[in-house]
């Protein structure tokens, strides 16, 4: 009978467990991609599906299982069951958690935070046109020998103050000091020859050509003179006119050529200041106007100067126009070559609605700011609340700036009170509360310091 069951019986099983795998997957996959069970279209259709799957699924493959794989199939069925009743159960659990959170949540007010606020004020402002500048001395050279030589004595030192005329340096004069004499040797042998000449001529015993003849040797010697003088001179570097030396170039004993750079020579007292502005600010300009000039080297200082010399023509690479303006400078703080801010002042005044810049938030759609409103109270159950300040978020058009400032042309009115700073963080009808004791300081020129 072992014999038999093992031929017969297990090969049995195998097949049908084989037919119960492929008509299960089959009819899952089938019936997972039908249409739903009932709809008012095909309702005979999904209902023969429904049955189809029944019947092979469930109940042909009951038909080929023996009492043992029925026992089996129980056990998986129960095992089953009870993980869908733990998973029910921690379902349950989890949404009952979550309502209530939910719940407390809702009850929950969110406290009010702490802003720094400030008022909108009503300013005159006088229109200003900004942009950057350079420093540029009224005089200034570098000082350099017209002939070649060699350095005898240093006269100046480096950074020293110098008047027009001072002498600064010589160079070996030596060789046109012995021309010299031999020059005003011929010069006093001509003389003689030229007034034995004339008493010669008042004797008559020599020619007046022979008198003319004399005169010229006598004038081509004075020039000779007069050429090596100049060569001195020359050779004696002088400052063309004051101001203050830079830094020596040379040393002492060293030998120059025609041009070679001995000192830098600047005029400090007044400056110019050179900058530029773009074409369509050409009519706003004339000569006289106000500027004024800061620069990072002295913070919090303003310099004040005339516009003197406006360029008659346009850049044609940049479209910009060149316009200098003169710096009274008696400290002699400002230097040639530094970069300053220009701030051109125009006569046309505004009356403007101000407030911090730091107060706007900016954003693709349009600026705007928090504005700080007091809240009425309110009867909620039966309980009347106390007033608060709450937030409202305005749409505003900005203008000009100026330091730490900036105006509002649209959306605001003078005296309103709006927040200053963390503008980024806050959201409408938010509840606020009031305390500047952190707010920072404002100013039109604000001190900007690298540390």
């Amino acid at each position: 009978m072992a014999e038999i069951a093992g031929r017969y019986v297990a090969p049995r099983m195998m097949l049908g467990a084989t037919r119960i795998f492929f008509v299960t997957s089959r009819c899952t996959s089938e019936f997972l991609s039908s249409r739903p069970f009932y709809t008012r279209s095909t309702g005979k259709q999904s209902l023969a599906r429904y049955t189809f799957f029944i019947h092979y699924c469930v109940v042909q493959p009951l038909l080929f299982m023996t009492k043992k794989s029925m026992t089996k199939v129980k056990r998986i069925l129960l095992i089953f069951l009870g993980l869908l009743v733990v998973i029910g159960v921690l379902a349950g659990i989890k949404v009952l958690q979550i309502q209530k959170m939910i719940a407390v949540g809702k009850q929950t007010k969110q406290p009010p935070v702490v802003v720094t606020v400030a008022k909108v004020r009503r300013e005159v402002w006088q229109r200003r046109l900004k942009t950057v500048g350079s420093l540029t001395a009224v005089q200034g050279v570098t000082v350099a020998p017209d002939l070649p030589g060699k350095i005898v004595e240093i006269i100046f030192s480096s950074g020293q103050e110098v008047r027009q005329g001072d002498l600064l340096l010589r160079l070996d004069t030596s060789t046109e000091q012995a021309r010299l004499r031999a020059a005003e040797t011929a010069v006093t042998l001509a003389g003689i020859n030229r007034r034995r000449a004339k008493e010669l001529v008042r004797k008559k015993s020599m020619s007046k050509a022979e008198l003319d003849k004399t005169d010229a040797q006598y004038l081509e010697a004075v020039a000779k003179v007069d050429e090596i003088k100049a060569i001195i001179d020359k050779k004696n570097l002088k400052a063309p006119f004051s101001g203050r030396l830079g830094i020596r170039r040379v040393n002492l004993g060293q030998v120059l050529a025609q041009g070679d750079a001995i000192v830098v020579l600047q005029q400090l007292d007044p400056v110019y200041v050179d900058f530029s502005l773009p074409q369509q600010n050409f009519a706003d300009l004339a000569v006289g106007m106000s500027v004024q000039v800061r620069t990072d080297a002295l913070p919090g200082k303003i310099f004040n100067g005339k516009i003197t010399a406006v360029n008659p023509g346009v850049d044609a690479i940049n479209r910009n126009i060149k316009v200098r303006a003169t710096l009274a400078n008696p400290d002699t703080v400002l230097r040639p070559g530094m970069f300053v801010r220009v701030a051109v002042i125009l006569p046309e005044k505004k009356d403007v609605l101000v407030l911090p810049a730091t107060a706007i938030l900016y954003a693709p759609y349009g600026d705007s700011v928090y504005v700080v409103e007091e809240k009425g109270p309110e009867k909620k159950k039966g309980v009347t609340k106390k007033s608060s300040l709450v937030l409202r978020q305005q749409v505003v058009r900005t203008g000009m700036t100026r330091g730490d400032f900036i105006t509002v042309t649209s959306g605001l009115n003078a005296g309103q009170t709006v927040v200053t700073t963390g503008v980024f963080k806050f959201h409408n009808g938010q509840a606020v509360v009031i305390d500047n004791s952190l707010a920072p300081p404002f100013s039109q020129h604000p001190d900007v310091k690298n540390e």
